[in-house]
């Protein structure tokens, strides 16, 4: 059976771990917010404001990546 399918398997291995540092930034950014009675200094964390868009942006390139990686072609016999 031949299958001619877009991607191949280490496009979507790349797709899933770009899916997965995304995710990591995401939840790096997350935590308590600031209200109008309690002022939280976190938010200005280099976590949140450096290291988690990064990760983000390393999670988008990777997808990139993903995509645009040409699949190996396997000769029928």
């Amino acid at each position: 059976m031949n299958k001619n399918l877009a991607f191949g398997t280490i496009n979507y291995i790349l797709l899933g771990v770009g899916i997965v540092i995304i995710v990591i930034g995401f939840v790096l950014m997350s935590g308590n917010g600031t209200t109008e009675q309690m002022f939280n200094a976190d938010i200005f964390s280099d976590m949140r404001i450096k290291v988690a868009p990064m990760t983000c942006l390393l999670g988008f390139i990777v997808i990139i990546a993903a995509i645009l990686v040409k699949p190996k072609k396997k000769e029928i016999g």
